[in-house]
């Protein structure tokens, strides 16, 4: 019982200084995170941050595994309730550029910016994120075309690399921008030349 208790307190610490790392992160001018500024934002000692995670790179390594993780949950129930191909599509395109909107210090993490200079490990991770959110846009579009509501010449690998990088624009204004261009700006306009026809 005491080790189970354990555990948990040692779950919850992690999660305290995974909050404060994106935390960080939400500065809008970007700041060089040091393990040494996330101690001094907890108010403790760099040492009983490593009690937690080897190293910085883990901590971030930790955060994207929560994107993953958060981002999948939501898909799946995206891809599990929603039964029309077209608002499979444009509720996870809402999904994505929804999230970023609620998550600016993550989306740091989502395209790369808060890695310079950090393991290339990590950026490899973001890089293998992206193309697994490309193979769902791509089963939904799939999905569309067995519904007939797409044509099925329509290039789906092309449709689906364009919804990407749509959404990876999003998220490099989102932040290039300090956070003052909203992702979601302008998106029923937009959505009429991002979807296809059929789609709308």
């Amino acid at each position: 019982m005491k080790r189970a208790s354990q555990s948990i307190k040692s779950n919850e610490r992690k999660d305290q200084i995974l909050q404060a790392l994106a935390g960080m992160l939400e500065h809008p001018q970007r700041i060089r995170v040091t393990v040494a500024a996330l101690a001094a934002q907890l108010g403790v000692s760099e040492s009983s941050l490593y009690r937690y995670f080897s190293n910085k790179s883990r901590m971030f390594e930790a955060l994207i595994e929560f994107i993953e993780r958060t981002l999948f949950v939501l898909i799946n129930k995206i891809l599990q309730e929603e039964n029309c191909g077209a608002k499979r599509i444009e509720n996870l395109l809402l999904l994505l550029l929804g999230f970023s909107q609620k998550n600016p210090g993550m989306t740091r993490l989502l395209i790369g910016d808060a890695l310079v200079n950090e393991n290339e490990h990590l950026q490899l991770r973001i890089n293998q994120l992206h193309d697994r959110l490309e193979a769902t846009l791509k089963q939904a579009l799939r999905f569309a075309v067995n519904e007939r509501q797409i044509n099925a010449s329509f290039d789906i690998a092309a449709q689906a690399n364009l919804f990407m990088c749509f959404v990876i624009g999003r998220w490099y204004q989102f932040v290039k921008s300090e956070f003052r261009r909203d992702p979601l700006a302008n998106w029923e306009l937009q959505r009429l030349t991002l979807l296809p026809s059929e789609l709308l």
